[in-house]
């Protein structure tokens, strides 16, 4: 996955715990070795983000 993909993604939260920001997508191992590992670098489960839902759902 591109970096900038997942700053624009729906999925791409801040985690207070880590002090990171992760994916919040439920993957289970396969899913991420398919993502991982695919010729393609796009994530299937990309959703874009508004900026304006996202500042709603905060």
């Amino acid at each position: 996955m591109y970096s900038t993909e997942c700053d624009t993604c729906w999925y791409y939260d801040y985690d207070e715990e880590l002090d990171t920001e992760t994916c919040s997508m439920d993957l289970d191992e396969d899913e991420v070795y398919r993502i991982l590992s695919a010729p393609r670098q796009h994530c299937p489960f990309y959703r874009q983000g508004d900026d304006y839902i996202l500042a709603r759902r905060q």
